[in-house]
């Protein structure tokens, strides 16, 4: 299985769809909020189904702020994260998903990538396909894979034309 993670593309469109043809064929699309409006468009451009979740810039557009969903044998609560501080630490994040039996939180928000496979819940943030802000500041996604034995494994990728 493999499955494409982003967020925080706001409304710059032309990054993710770039991407689905670079990465495909996709089994799952997963966009973790602040999709600026462009919540069919995604519909529209992705051959797999999408799981999407509003962020703190999407007003109105009738997405959960949560959602929990499996891949796999894994439990994966989908987040923006703007509620938890994540700017400050993963903390509150795993908590919180360890409350809900998640073994993994995938988040947005901090426009920052991180993979943080430490402790019982893991958690992944494909910062920015728009607007990234870590050093470089280089667009970036997530490609989660789930092998043949079950197994999940996540590789950072830099957005190319």
């Amino acid at each position: 299985m493999k499955v494409l993670i982003v967020s925080d593309t706001h409304g710059k469109d032309a990054y993710l769809f770039n991407t689905l043809k670079r990465v495909g064929p996709l089994d799952l699309l997963i966009h973790l909020g602040d999709l600026g409006s462009s919540e069919d468009y995604i519909k529209s451009i992705s051959s797999c189904p999408v799981e999407m979740i509003s962020g703190n810039n999407d007003f109105f557009n009738g997405l959960p702020k949560e959602k929990m969903i499996l891949i796999g044998k894994y439990k994966v609560m989908l987040t923006h994260g703007h509620r938890y501080d994540v700017y400050y630490s993963t903390y509150n994040i795993k908590e919180v998903a360890r409350s809900r039996s998640a073994d993994i939180v995938m988040f947005g928000h901090t426009h920052i990538p991180l993979i943080d496979l430490k402790d019982d819940v893991w958690a992944i943030n494909p910062g920015s396909l728009a607007l990234p802000r870590q050093s470089g500041r280089i667009p970036t996604f997530i490609i989660m894979e789930v092998d043949d034995k079950g197994e999940a494994h996540f590789t950072l990728n830099k957005y190319k034309k």
